[in-house]
C-alpha cells in the first residue's frame, strides 16, 4: 500500500524544485526532493532519496523545450510510477505575491487563481512562473487538492503606518504599498526559535534572511512589525543580483538620460546590480570574500554595511532587540560575514563567540551576551506542507 504525501513545489522560470513529504511519528519529513532544471534549454530532472541517493533522472538533451507543463508532467508520472512507494494526497505551492486580499494559505480554486494572476504586474519576474504549475494542475488534475502559500502572508500583522508611502492616499488604496517578503522562510524560523530560546521568541528579534535574495524582518512577540522589502522583491538591500533601495531620481535619470524604457531599467534592477554589478565578477559571495579584486571588496563591505544600516532601524522599529537570527545560504553558511554583521551590532549588545561562529552555532553569541545571536537554517518547504496539510485535512 502506497504512502500518502504532499509534494511541495517552488517554480522559476527555468526551473522547478520540488519535495515530497510523509507523515511520520516525529511530524512531516521529506523523502523524496529534487528539480527540474533548463526547462527550455536542456532540461534535467533529478530526484533523491531521503539519504541523497539518487532514486530518478532523465535528460532530454541539448535544444529541448519542455517547459512546465512537460515538467510537472514528469514529475507526477515519476510520483505515479510502478516503483514509487508513495500516494501524492496534495500539492502546496509557494507564491510569492499574495496582496492585499490573500493573507493566509488558500485551497486553490478558478477564482484564486483569477486573483493572483491579477498581482503578475506586482511580481513579474516570480508570480507568473509561481502560478504555472498550479494552472496546469487545476487544468489536467481538478480534483487534486492545492494549497497556495503566500511571502507576503506572514507580513499582514503590518501596522498601516508600516505599509504607507508617502504617495496619494488613491495610490495607496489601489494597492501601492509595503507588502514585505520571504515570509514564509521568517515564519518558519519563527517556529523554530522557541525551541533554542524562548525568552528571546517571545520578545523583539531581527532575522536576517541572508541568500540571493535578501531581506530582513523585525518580529515582535512572533508577528512581523517591519521588513525591509516593500512593493516588490528588489527592495531594501542589495542582493546577488538585485540592486536593492534606490533614490527614485536614479530611475528618472536612466530614463532621461541614458533612454532606458521600463524593461531596460527592469534587468538592471533585477539581473545586473547587486553583488554582481559592484564587483563585475559574481553574485557569489563565496567567490567575491574569495577575490583579491577591489571591486569585490567593495561589493562585500556595501553589503555588510547596508545590513548595518538596516539592523539600527529594524532594531528601533521593535524599540529594542532581543536576538539576532541569521538564516538563508549566506546567513547559515558564511561566518564571515555573521562576524562582520555582529561585530557591528556590539551597541545593541551583541558579544560574538568566535570559536561557535565558526561551527555554526546554533548560538554563536557568548553566555554572558545581552543580546543573543543565532543561526537557524530557514525551510520554507516544510512550512508549506504544514500549512498544505492544515488547509487540506481542515
Amino acid at each position: 500500500m502506497k504512502q500518502p504525501g504532499i509534494l511541495v513545489l517552488n517554480a522559476g522560470s527555468s526551473s522547478i524544485k520540488f519535495l515530497f513529504f510523509v507523515e511520520q511519528r516525529d511530524g512531516l519529513a521529506p523523502v523524496v526532493r529534487g528539480q527540474v532544471e533548463g526547462l527550455h534549454t536542456a532540461p534535467h530532472f533529478i530526484a533523491r532519496d531521503g539519504e541523497g541517493r539518487v532514486v530518478g533522472e532523465k535528460r532530454w538533451g541539448e535544444g529541448t523545450s519542455l517547459g512546465h507543463q512537460g515538467a510537472v508532467a514528469h514529475l507526477a508520472e515519476f510520483l505515479r510510477s510502478e516503483g514509487s512507494d508513495y500516494e501524492l494526497h496534495a500539492v502546496g505551492h509557494r507564491v510569492v505575491h499574495g496582496g492585499m486580499e490573500h493573507v493566509q494559505p488558500e485551497r486553490v480554486t478558478p477564482e484564486l487563481l483569477a486573483s493572483l494572476e491579477k498581482l503578475v504586474p506586482l511580481a513579474p519576474l516570480h508570480q507568473p512562473h509561481n502560478l504555472a504549475p498550479i494552472r496546469l494542475l487545476l487544468e489536467h488534475q481538478p480534483g487534486l487538492p492545492q494549497v497556495a502559500c503566500f511571502d507576503t502572508a506572514f507580513h499582514a500583522t503590518n501596522q498601516d503606518v508600516v505599509r504607507r508611502f508617502a504617495i496619494p492616499s488613491e495610490l495607496h488604496d489601489a494597492g501601492v504599498r509595503r507588502y514585505g517578503f520571504h515570509g514564509l522562510s521568517y515564519e518558519y524560523v519563527s517556529t523554530a526559535l522557541p525551541a533554542h530560546d524562548p525568552v528571546a521568541a517571545a520578545g523583539k528579534v531581527v532575522v536576517c534572511h541572508l541568500g540571493n535574495g535578501v531581506s530582513m524582518c523585525a518580529i515582535d512577540g512572533g508577528r512581523s512589525v517591519a521588513n525591509t522589502m516593500g512593493f516588490t522583491a528588489v527592495e531594501g538591500l542589495p542582493m546577488g543580483t538585485r540592486s536593492g533601495s534606490l533614490d527614485p531620481g536614479v530611475l528618472l535619470y536612466l530614463m532621461d538620460e541614458r533612454k532606458m524604457d521600463a524593461r531596460a531599467i527592469e534587468k538592471l534592477l533585477y539581473s545586473q546590480s547587486g553583488l554582481l554589478g559592484m564587483s563585475g565578477i559574481s553574485s557569489d559571495m563565496r567567490n567575491l570574500l574569495e577575490s583579491t579584486d577591489p571591486r569585490a571588496k567593495t561589493a562585500v563591505d556595501v553589503f555588510v554595511y547596508r545590513i548595518r544600516r538596516e539592523l539600527g532601524s529594524l532594531a528601533a522599529a521593535l524599540g529594542g532587540l532581543d536576538a539576532l537570527v541569521f538564516t538563508a545560504g549566506i546567513g547559515e553558511n558564511s561566518a564571515a560575514i555573521r562576524e562582520r554583521v555582529c561585530r557591528d551590532a556590539a551597541w545593541l549588545g551583541i558579544e560574538l563567540d568566535s570559536q561557535a561562529n565558526a561551527s555554526r552555532g546554533p548560538r554563536i553569541s557568548t553566555a554572558g551576551s545581552r543580546t543573543a545571536a543565532w543561526v537557524i537554517p530557514t525551510n520554507e518547504e516544510l512550512m508549506i506542507a504544514r500549512h498544505t496539510r492544515r488547509v487540506v485535512e481542515g
